[in-house]
């Protein structure tokens, strides 16, 4: 059969156009003879993400976005439909996550895999979320260091409002006045340890001498450390000794003789007694002192004459 030259333009002509509309959405992304499935995610905003708008999991292409249009009911949200041309198995938990593709604000989808037994299929609606954009992350990483900064600011300036009017003409000569004091007491103190330096240089002999001495000492007190301990023991043998002897008795007694003999010494000054009178009345004195004297002229004329007093008879 002889095909006519029509016929065979035509056949040209339609082979062309498939292989142009296949030619077209290979370059798109879209394999026309690859088995497709087609998700929805439902965002409150896609700025940046448009048609054509790569779809990966774990980093690898397996689609595109497909098409964009507001959810009806005037809700605001975003329908996008994902075109998914590769046959991974997506589980019905899967997350399709927006993010940003690059610094220039491009968007893009990634299908974070979940871990369900249930696949996704053809036509359900994925969960989703947002990722914030680079200046979105920076305002909120800059907003609290700008607040932070006003702050500081304000403060700075309260203090040295604060400054300006505290250090007038007086406060700064004071301070000045204060600043040249110390420079003095540092200078003294300089020179102080300067003459401590000349002191302990000119006196290293007998300070080393002093040191050996006190190494000596203690050198001593550890060879008599034994005699040390036998001396405590015996004091405190001697402590244990006294306060068995019942001191307090001792002193109790002591005590209560001496109050008798102050008694009996008041009553003397008082005259009470014989050796009271004696110390208080002259008479009695006076008449002990006249017996005395008789007393003596008495044994005196006695030895002289002891014929007056003494008579012998033998008849």
């Amino acid at each position: 059969m002889k095909i006519s030259k029509e016929m065979r333009i035509g056949i040209s002509f339609a082979g062309a156009v498939v292989l142009f509309i296949w030619g077209f959405n290979f370059l798109k992304g879209s394999d026309l003879f690859s088995p497709k499935r087609e998700f929805v995610a439902i965002y409150p905003s896609v700025g940046g993400l448009v048609n054509s708008s790569p779809v990966a999991i774990n980093g690898v292409k397996v689609g595109m976005v497909s098409g964009i249009a507001f959810v009806p009911g005037n809700s605001g949200m975003v329908a996008v439909r994902l075109l998914i041309t590769n046959k991974i198995g997506i589980p019905a938990n899967s997350v399709a996550h927006l993010y940003s593709a690059d610094l220039m604000g491009s968007k893009a989808i990634e299908i974070k895999l979940g871990n369900s037994h249930e696949q996704a299929l053809s036509g359900d609606t994925l969960s989703t979320n947002v990722e914030a954009s680079l200046k979105e992350e920076v305002n909120a990483q800059v907003l609290p260091l700008k607040k932070k900064a006003e702050e500081m600011m304000s403060q700075v300036d309260s203090v040295l409002t604060a400054l300006q009017s505290v250090f007038n003409k007086t406060t700064r000569n004071n301070l000045e006045y204060s600043f040249l004091s110390i420079k003095n007491t540092l200078r003294n103190l300089e020179n102080t340890t300067s003459n401590i330096d000349t002191l302990v240089s000119s006196e290293r002999t007998r300070l080393g001498a002093i040191i050996g001495n006190v190494e000596s000492i203690s050198a001593n007190l550890k060879a008599n450390n034994h005699n040390i301990t036998n001396a405590i023991q015996n004091l405190s043998a001697i402590s244990d000794t006294l306060a068995a002897l019942k001191i307090s008795e001792t002193f109790a007694r002591l005590n209560h003789s001496l109050s008798a003999a102050d008694q009996m010494l008041s009553g003397l000054q008082k005259g009470e007694g014989t050796l009271g009178q004696l110390m208080v009345n002259d008479s009695l004195y006076k008449t002990l002192n006249q017996a005395t004297l008789d007393l003596d002229l008495l044994l005196r004329d006695l030895k002289q004459n002891p014929g007056r007093y003494v008579k012998f008879s033998l008849f």
